[in-house]
């Protein structure tokens, strides 16, 4: 499968999706893919190390991931998930916010701290609704074994993305149990999660051997800021069109434009989108979901 292709959500994918917050996609990465990425992400690691520029534990967690390490721009879009963003979100969204984490293992016990979350920020004391709107997805690429617990995994509590709050403590650091339901999320290196931002999840301790590594790309409307750096120019010009939108990278059309400037991220103008000339040429405009109808 090349870039040139992209498969879209399944129906019984759609229904799991949307009664679990989640879904595990497995082998979406062949082991060369794994190794390269595995690599580039080590290469960063080595550099934040040499720079006193890891956690105390020596983990790292990095923000803007294309930015920060350029090797992992084939991710953005790769073709054997990014069907479950366009299917969700449709051609008018972008990557808001990414990073990769790297989490060697614990030798001792960590202090507690209560982490479990919703992501969005703000969004989730400023939006009135309930349940708030889900505004953007998210997909994580597993680059370490993750296939058994305790090893840094995804933890969730299926369904709760319907769920605006659950009991927690009236300080972070006060020992408090994990929600009823909550389960870690067992993982192959090259498997993928694709969750609903609104799922209430966090990070198990890694107390294992393995060293835990994954990539994270969170995908909203590209009417919503974004929070990543801008990737260089030297980066982008390397880029496809679909990515330099995904990465906030485009420089045509009317983004620049004095009068019109800014409704380019509106939607208003589709052809003037790289997704959705992109889409359109597939025949993937499904009209039954709002978000891709022009």
């Amino acid at each position: 499968m090349s870039f040139a292709d992209i498969v879209p959500m399944t129906a019984d994918q759609r229904e799991t999706f949307e009664r679990d917050g989640f879904l595990v996609i497995p082998g979406v990465l062949s082991s060369r893919e794994v190794s390269r990425y595995e690599s580039a992400v080590d290469g960063v690691y080595a550099e934040r190390e040499a720079a006193g520029r890891l956690g105390a534990d020596k983990s790292l967690h990095q923000l803007s991931a294309v930015a920060s390490c350029p090797e992992l721009a084939g991710l953005v879009n790769h073709p054997r998930v990014f069907g479950l963003v366009t299917s969700m979100l449709g051609w008018n969204c972008h990557v808001y916010h990414s990073h990769f984490d790297i989490h060697p293992p614990i030798r001792e016990p960590k202090p507690f701290r209560f982490e479990w979350h919703q992501d969005g920020g703000r969004q989730n004391r400023e939006i009135e609704t309930d349940p708030r709107p889900r505004l953007s997805v998210k997909l994580a690429f597993w680059l370490s074994d993750v296939s058994e617990p305790g090893r840094g995994n995804f933890k969730v509590v299926k369904g709760s993305h319907e769920t605006n709050r659950i009991d927690g403590p009236p300080r972070r650091d006060i020992e408090w149990p994990d929600p009823e339901g909550a389960m870690e999320v067992c993982a192959n290196p090259g498997d993928a999660v694709f969750f609903d931002r609104r799922i209430w999840h966090a990070r198990s301790n890694n107390y294992s051997d393995i060293v835990r590594k994954g990539v994270f790309f969170g995908y909203t409307p590209r009417w919503i800021t974004v929070r990543d750096e801008a990737v260089s120019a030297e980066v982008a010009a390397g880029l496809t069109p679909v990515q330099r939108q995904l990465l906030s990278a485009l420089d045509e059309g009317r983004v620049n434009d004095p009068v019109e400037g800014g409704d380019h991220a509106w939607g208003h103008f589709p052809d003037e989108v790289p997704l959705y000339g992109f889409l359109r040429e597939r025949g993937l405009l499904d009209s039954s979901i709002p978000a891709l109808i022009p």
